[in-house]
């Protein structure tokens, strides 16, 4: 059975795409939820406007996370905290604080899922990944002084 996908499903295909699976699984799962209808003549068509407003949406979301990462790779954001002699922390440094510190001190507005690292518990310079975009990925800087 070909049906083209209303939403994106894992392991299946993105919206506005032309599919094949099974039946049932087409009938009994994906019809009566509203993730896919069938592929008929029209519905092809309307399939490819989905296709080219994904793209263009892509390509946008893509162009504005070069943008941000053009932005954060040169800086390095700093972050004080408590710690003991041998330079560690008192508690430790989340991705919240992170986010937080980016904000305050680029202006730039990231999200605690977009990163990814362990809590900071020393400290020194420290690199996180932030990934905005599938395409996009860069480090952050993090620099951490104690009080």
């Amino acid at each position: 059975m070909k049906v083209i996908l209303r939403s994106d499903i894992d392991g299946l295909g993105k919206r506005g795409d032309i599919v094949d699976v099974a039946d049932g699984y087409g009938r009994n799962y994906l019809l009566p939820r509203g993730l896919a209808f069938t592929a008929t003549a029209g519905a092809v068509d309307q399939a490819a406007r989905m296709r080219r407003a994904r793209d263009l949406r892509h390509a946008k979301d893509r162009e504005a996370a070069q943008t941000v990462a053009t932005t954060l790779v040169p800086k390095v954001i700093t972050i004080s905290a408590k710690a003991g002699r041998e330079g560690r922390l008192f508690g430790s440094i989340t991705l919240n604080d992170v986010v937080d510190a980016v904000r305050e001190q680029t202006g730039v507005e990231l999200e605690r899922r977009q990163l990814d690292a362990d809590p900071i518990k020393s400290l020194g310079q420290h690199v996180i990944t932030a990934k905005l975009h599938s395409d996009v990925a860069f480090p952050i800087t993090v620099d951490v002084v104690a009080v």
